[in-house]
């Protein structure tokens, strides 16, 4: 993958953005969804316990679910079982719009642009991320969209945000992600790239830089602590 970044002294720079809590909040669908799943199973499982879903793959999170509910199918049921419920996860988000978009992403997106040394990535566990975007109205901003699919390894393995930062011809070292879930942020780390993590300080100290969203900051101040600035 790295034959295909540029030279070092290239300029070129990039903001590869996580979707689900970071730029729409959609982690409240997949849990009515999940647990839709789960109580026709004739179980249930937390809010809480929803949390550790963040960031990962649609089986890995079946996988995780069967495991609190003591279950345990083939691989054919699992798959119909993930099916069943994208299905219905996609029924909630086909009935989005830029109402769901959260604080200041877009001042955040029009602000890296607008900048010509930058690019605009997406590095989601999210098959669906290019229906989310478009039913927000923000796929104009994105040069490159990383989704479930396009991926063999999930997070926290960086392969997704390598692939992004390849795919838009940039180094590793060069891109900022913003991550709202601990084990994207361990892949954003693993990837070298600079991270900022979106959420609770607790959960993302990991993380080179800690907000709890994007609605008082711009993304001149990121860039400035991204340059050492700060």
């Amino acid at each position: 993958m790295t034959d295909l970044f540029l030279a070092k002294e290239d300029i070129r720079k990039a903001c590869i953005f996580d979707l689900d809590g970071v730029i729409v909040d959609t982690a409240k669908y997949h849990f009515v969804a999940w647990r839709n799943l789960a109580n026709s199973l004739g179980f249930d499982f937390t809010e809480r316990e929803n949390e550790k879903l963040k960031g990962v793959s649609r089986i890995d999170s079946l996988n995780l679910i069967l495991e609190w509910g003591g279950m345990n199918f083939s691989e054919k049921v699992k798959a119909n079982l993930a099916f069943s419920k994208n299905e219905d996860y996609l029924s909630y988000i086909k009935e989005m719009d830029e109402s769901e978009i959260l604080p200041n992403v877009v001042g955040i997106l029009e602000g890296i642009y607008k900048n010509p040394n930058y690019k605009i990535g997406l590095g989601s566990a999210s098959k669906n991320a290019k229906l989310i975007l478009d039913q927000v109205g923000l796929t104009k901003y994105f040069d490159f969209i990383v989704d479930g699919s396009m991926v063999t390894h999930g997070k926290p393995h960086p392969e997704g945000f390598l692939l992004a930062a390849s795919e838009m011809k940039v180094l590793p070292e060069n891109c900022i992600v913003f991550e709202d879930a601990p084990k994207g942020v361990e892949a954003a780390l693993a990837a070298r790239m600079f991270t900022v993590g979106i959420g609770r300080e607790d959960d993302l100290g990991h993380a080179h830089l800690v907000m709890a969203d994007f609605s008082e900051t711009a993304f001149a101040e990121i860039e400035d602590f991204f340059l050492g600035l700060v």
